[in-house]
This record gives structure tokens, sequence and C-alpha cells, in this order.
């Protein structure tokens, strides 16, 4: 796994909009701010072309336009790390333009964003042997006061940090919108765990004594994007399992617009894709749309088929649409640990 250098205040940072750009309320104001902020740290900035463009279906711009803009920034050398403006719904559409054997060849540089990032971000990983940053889009540097999760990104890429624990609360409502777009983060619902150990799922791990270790290779992204990869040139998920065998892969999932149904779904068709060959556990994130359906919860939409592999199932973790996510960085070695209702991920980045 080829690991790009860490940014340091001079770094210069480029913000493609291979998704949505950052247009209308309150992502304008906040990616203005973000830059505010970003300049006073010390860093040159330089924003892509589509950034504030709006006359694309479920992305920025025309898919050519974006695939050609991330892969010039990519290549850009006067560009230091890339950081996306925004999600959205189309990325995929985008990927048959980006020069994905140019990128290999490329000096590695750091790429962050998350939710339809899951498209660039799965290749580069799987593809490309590249490891990239599952967090927050560029607008998320706006808000006032930054929350922990934020600086922790920040810290990790410039090297400071490698080591990062679960968050204390969550956000279930955001105060942000058009009126309070610089809001800080709402985090009013305590962290509590779902665990899945040795045959025994533990709904509430506030109270539980249950404590275990994971390792292995950090892989994923959000479920809605990654079926859609499945089987086509842009999965990569075969040759890494091979590559990593002896380190084995744990799965850190999302969703956002999935219910119970389709997240269910989804683990059936990776499952059968045999993406879950080298899996040494799972982390899933919060979901967004993950209220029970007839008699489907969330945990068994996950379970029916992770539980199959003997593994450790972390769940409701902080990953993903429902914020604070912690930084993961895709590829990585990680040691995951788990005392209760705590989890700890520290990296390993060989």
């Amino acid at each position: 796994m080829r690991y790009p250098d860490f940014i340091n205040s001079n770094s210069s940072i480029g913000f493609p909009a291979p998704s949505f750009g950052c247009t209308g309320e309150p992502y304008f104001t906040c990616f203005n701010h973000m830059t505010e902020v970003m300049r006073d740290k010390g860093h040159i900035l330089y924003p892509g072309n589509n950034a504030f463009k709006d006359d694309g279906v479920g992305i920025s711009t025309n898919p050519k336009d974006c695939g050609l803009e991330l892969t010039e920034m990519y290549l850009n050398n006067d560009i230091d790390m890339l950081i996306s403006c925004g999600g959205g719904e189309l990325m995929c559409e985008i990927l048959d333009y980006v020069d994905f054997d140019a990128v290999k060849a490329a000096e590695p540089k750091w790429f962050m964003g998350y939710s339809d990032n899951t498209n660039f971000i799965f290749p580069l990983v799987t593809k490309c042997d590249v490891a990239a940053v599952y967090g927050p889009c560029a607008a998320s540097f706006g808000m006032e006061p930054w929350h922990e999760s934020i600086s922790d990104c920040y810290e990790l890429l410039l090297g400071n940090k490698l080591s990062f624990s679960a968050y204390d609360k969550w956000e279930k409502e955001s105060l942000k919108d058009e009126e309070n777009p610089l809001a800080p983060m709402n985090v009013t619902e305590d962290r509590i765990h779902a665990i899945y150990y040795k045959n025994e799922l533990i709904n509430d791990a506030v109270q539980s004594d249950v404590s275990f270790s994971m390792k292995g290779r950090i892989l994923g992204g959000c479920m809605d994007c990654l079926v859609n990869l499945i089987g086509s040139k842009y999965d990569g998920t075969k040759e890494f399992n091979e590559k990593y065998s002896e380190d084995g892969v744990i799965w850190v999932l999302e969703s956002c617009d999935l219910n119970v149904f389709s997240i269910r779904r989804a683990m059936w068709q990776m499952e059968h894709a045999g993406w879950f060959e080298k899996v040494k556990g799972f982390i899933i994130g919060r979901p967004l749309n993950g209220e029970p359906m007839f008699n489907l919860d969330r945990y068994q939409a996950i379970l029916a088929v992770a539980a199959k592999y003997n593994v450790p199932v972390v769940m409701d973790a902080d990953v993903g649409h429902v914020s604070p996510k912690m930084p993961i960085v895709m590829g990585a070695l990680v040691e995951v640990n788990v005392s209760g209702n705590d989890m700890r991920i520290d990296y390993f980045l060989k």
C-alpha cells in the first residue's frame, strides 16, 4: 500500500467537485469560510473550476468535465492534496473519464471525502494501491468552532495523530441551515455501540464487559455506491483480498439512502461477489435511513450476512452520514480495540 506524504502548514490543497459542488446554502458560505480558515493556517488553495457549478445531474456538471478535472488536479504537482467539495448522487458516471492508469503512475497524494466519493476512493485503494481518507468534505471545515472529529481529520493529514477514539455524542439533528450556515455540530445523543461478538448481539454496550481487538486492512465506504461497483472494471476487491490475504480485511460500511431491506440486499450482494472472503471484522456506521421495516431492524440487516463469518461486528459507529465521523484511512493496516462501549482505531501505515 502506498501512502501519500503528510501535508504541512504550507501545503497546497485542491478542491475538485467530482460530485456536488458548493452552490446554494449552507454550502456556499461554509466553503468560503473554510477557505479563510485554511488560508489563515498557511495553506495555498486551488478551488476547482466545477466547485461552484450546478448544471449537472446529481453532480456539479457533466460527467466528462468532472472526471477530467479530478484527474488533472490529482496529477497537478502544484497541489499537495485534494478534498472533495461534496457528496452527491451520480459520481459513478464520471469514472470512465478518470485516467486511473495515470493516477496509479503518479506520485500519490491524499484524497479525502465521503459518501458519493466512495466511487473514487474505492478504486484508488483497490486498483491503484493508494491509501485515501474517508472523511469530511470541504464545507465541513467551515463550521465554527470545529468539532473534535474535524480537528482529528486535520491532525491526521498533518501526520500528527494516527490513533482515534469514538466520540462521546452524536448529532441527531443538525442546526446548520441557510440562516445559520456555520453552525457547529449539534451533538446531543450518547454514543451507544451495538456489538456482535461470539455469537451474541449486545444492543447496548455501555454496561458490557466485552473486550477484543481486530487487526487487518481497512476497506469500504458508502454501501449505496459500493454495490454499483461490484463486478465493474472499478472493482479491485478480488485483487486487494489476494494481495493482503495475510492481513485480512476489516470492512467499514455505512449507508445513506438505503433502507434496512436495501442494506440487507447490499450485504448479500457483496457476500456473493466474494468481497468478504478475507474478512476479519466489520465496523458499521449509523445508517441515515435505518428505521425498522416489518420485522427487520438495522442490526439484523447487517447480521444476516455478517454473522456467518464468526468475526466481531461493531455497529452504530462514528462513520459516515450521521456525524461525527472518525477519519478512516482506507487501505491502511489497523488495530481496532473495543472495550465495552469504547472503540479505538490505531493506524499503521505500512
